[in-house]
């Protein structure tokens, strides 16, 4: 096994010279996210990361979760403790309000943190990262009561978190749920129904949990619209407002899954003896637009785990090729050398390396849209910042996820036969780095939404002011003959895009089956081409560091190099994608479907 070590120069180089670390400090309310507090955090999550929760990662995945005869769920070993520990060090707090009991530091600050945890122990992580989900729901919509009887608590980790969407005949249309809620002469609702597939579902790490579950009120319409959104308790509270009386709500499985063994995945069944207690969240018949917040929070998380098990997996793989002794060094012919030296394990690797940078640069910049959104005094910046986050949040959810799934699966072709064995830890990446590319919307409903909310609804507008910046950037590379190169490829990559979106916002309206057949190669395309953005951003600022003659200069030029490398490799997928956007409808539609 390979220890961990947070990449904490490639985070603190992303954070100050891509994301604008100082420019969000300067925010009303982010005053103390200073240098030195940020270096200071991120040190301290690094040492928690590697020292506490990387050591019960892999034994977590070989004891997995047990569902016992009573009902309640036994986690793995060290899963308590290691609990305890990161609620009583209050990280799940990091970046929430101050007035429930968190810390109120940026969203950029806490999702390097996070990326920390989900390269280290994603099944563990998964659990606080469901509290910071929730406290932002109750947050906006929860009233002023329920926010002192249950946010507090879910911000400090007391109380764990939960949310309950999906339900054996739903799936992903959650306009066939039919957990059903009944109004009580005291306030309460009485909910009754199945969800599925709900993490930390029941486990014993808490003394509550604090259960999130869409429902259907008796006179609710049919469809979306006639969701309600109830706070369901584990266990009810007491006068003194303490765990008291179990609530009617208990998991009757757990699934036994392909990676994340140590997160417990539960069928969750309400309301088996009389219904179980709950309170609505917000307005009758708008919990879908609570449950949303909470859904947003999670894309954006699912996709830093994308980067964070990409990272995991990359270091494995560096590690085992620098270690690996195999064959003849291809130019000089030496025997006896590391496999690092064969040129296409080198590939590999920078290949990882790059796509990690790529996906980093794109979720801390927006992390740092983020902040903008919800801090920033201008009203054009903000406004702005949040347009980006709404048009890229497919980007950061579906492609992030899709490449760190990529990245993992490429570290087990570096180990190339002992990456199929188990004791060598890195298939368990992949494994768990599997399920995120599903995990809050298939990639496919991503891709949907993408082309279908985020493009056509507003015809391209948002798209196009992002394309108009992007060849602002295209310009400055260009302008610089060391980056020249790097910009022609960005410049390349652009106008494939454009011509995608042409393509998309021409034929959205007659032939949308068309433009949804190419919905997920315009996500991948998106994706590619700001990440190749992040990535010149990230050789201009290294080069501007080496004439101000500030850094390390073999890292920096590295960064250059790896620009090159991403615009050599990775980029021309855009030109294919476009193509794909193009014509994959036709040909989808003239398949016939008796041919399958």
């Amino acid at each position: 096994m390979t220890d961990y070590i947070a990449p904490l120069r490639d985070m603190q180089f992303i954070l100050k010279e891509l994301a604008g670390l100082d420019a969000v400090a300067g925010l009303p309310g982010c005053e103390e996210a200073s240098e030195d507090l940020v270096s200071a955090v991120l040190e301290e999550a690094g040492k928690f990361a590697a020292g506490v929760l990387a050591p019960i990662n892999w034994q977590g995945d070989v004891q997995g979760c047990r569902l016992n005869a009573d009902g309640s769920v036994s986690t793995p070993d060290g899963w308590q403790e290691a609990y305890t520990k990161f609620a009583e060090s209050g990280w799940i707090g990091l970046s929430l309000p101050v007035e429930y009991g968190g810390q109120g530091l940026p969203k950029l600050l806490s999702t390097a943190v996070w990326e920390m945890w989900f390269s280290t122990n994603m099944a563990f992580t998964m659990l606080p990262q469901l509290n910071v989900g929730q406290a932002e729901a109750l947050q906006i919509a929860a009233t002023d009561e329920q926010k002192a009887t249950w946010l507090t608590k879910v911000v400090s980790g007391e109380w764990a978190s939960t949310m309950n969407l999906t339900e054996p005949q739903a799936g992903s249309d959650l306009a066939a749920t039919r957990c059903k809620a009944e109004p009580q002469a005291d306030g309460s609702y009485r909910l009754s129904g199945q969800k599925i597939f709900i993490s930390y579902g029941e486990h014993e790490l808490t003394p509550n949990i604090v259960h999130l579950v869409l429902a259907r009120l008796p006179d609710a319409p049919a469809g979306v619209k006639g969701l309600s959104l109830f706070i369901v308790p584990k266990y009810l509270l007491d006068t003194d407002g303490n765990p008291g009386e179990k609530n009617d709500v208990r998991c009757i499985s757990i699934e036994h899954k392909m990676g994340i063994h140590g997160s417990p995945t539960c069928t969750m069944s309400y309301g088996d003896n009389g219904g179980a207690v709950g309170w609505l969240v917000g307005q009758p018949n708008r919990g879908l637009e609570v449950m949303f917040i909470m859904m947003n929070e999670a894309r954006f998380g699912v996709g830093v785990q994308g980067v964070g098990l990409g990272e995991r997996a990359y270091q494995y793989a560096l590690a085992y090729a620098r270690d690996r002794v195999q064959g003849r060094d291809a130019v000089t012919g030496e025997s006896g050398k590391p496999i690092i030296h064969h040129p296409d394990v080198k590939r590999m690797l920078l290949s990882m390396r790059a796509r990690v940078m790529a996906m980093r640069g794109l979720l801390y910049t927006a992390a740092s849209w983020f902040d903008i959104a919800h801090h920033s005094t201008d009203k054009a910046a903000a406004d702005k910042a949040k347009r980006y986050v709404d048009l890229l949040m497919p980007v950061a959810k579906g492609w992030c996820t899709e490449v760190g799934n990529d990245v993992c699966d490429d570290a087990i072709q570096v180990f190339g036969g002992m990456g199929f064995v188990e004791e060598t830890g890195i298939a368990q990446f992949f494994r768990d780095a599997r399920i995120i590319t599903i995990y809050e919307g298939t990639t496919g409903i991503q891709g949907n939404d993408l082309v279908g909310r985020k493009i056509l609804r507003e015809k391209g507008e948002t798209l196009r002011e992002l394309i108009t910046e992007l060849r602002v950037s295209v310009a400055e590379l260009q302008a610089d003959e060391a980056l020249a190169g790097i910009g022609s490829g960005l410049a390349d990559s652009v106008d494939a895009l454009e011509s995608a979106t042409d393509w998309i916002l021409a034929n959205g309206k007659e032939r949308l089956a068309d433009v949804l057949a190419g919905a997920v190669p315009f996500l991948y395309l998106l994706g590619t081409v700001v990440g190749g953005w992040q990535m010149g951003r990230a050789a201009q600022a290294a080069r501007r560091r080496l004439a101000a003659g500030e850094g390390d200069a073999v890292y920096l030029n590295s960064l250059v190099d790896l620009a090159r490398f991403y615009m050599a490799t990775v980029a021309p997928q855009a030109q294919a994608n476009a193509r794909t956007v193009k014509d994959a409808g036709g040909a989808l539609t003239a398949f016939a479907e008796a041919a399958f």
